[in-house]
């Protein structure tokens, strides 16, 4: 499956996905992602009854460090560390947007 033709979409915070959605979704096998969260590069992921459970954010990040490994053969650490810096600094110009540029110190 080639990247481009994954569909992407805006997901609900409140939907969850499954390790094989995930898994398809960044063209990489079901493997991968539980190595990773073995290594803690995905905190916020949860397993309910067995089941690993993985929101919209999740799959962004997913995504990212599969890139960033891919593309600049990036060590896993590497990738889950730029991929918090990439969270960080959505979450900081969300907050921009939400209060304005004004409000900045």
């Amino acid at each position: 499956m080639h990247d481009e033709n994954i569909l992407i979409g805006c997901l609900m915070d409140d939907s969850w996905l499954t390790l094989e959605q995930i898994a398809a979704a960044c063209s990489v096998e079901p493997v991968w992602l539980i190595q990773h969260i073995e290594e803690g590069f995905f905190p916020q992921v949860e397993s309910t009854a067995g089941t690993w459970r993985f929101s919209g954010t999740n799959l962004l990040r997913a995504r990212r460090m599969r890139q960033l490994e891919r593309d600049f053969e990036a060590v896993p650490e590497l990738a889950a560390l730029v991929a918090d810096l990439l969270e960080e600094m959505d979450i900081l110009r969300t907050s921009i947007r939400q209060t304005g540029p004004d409000a900045m110190p």
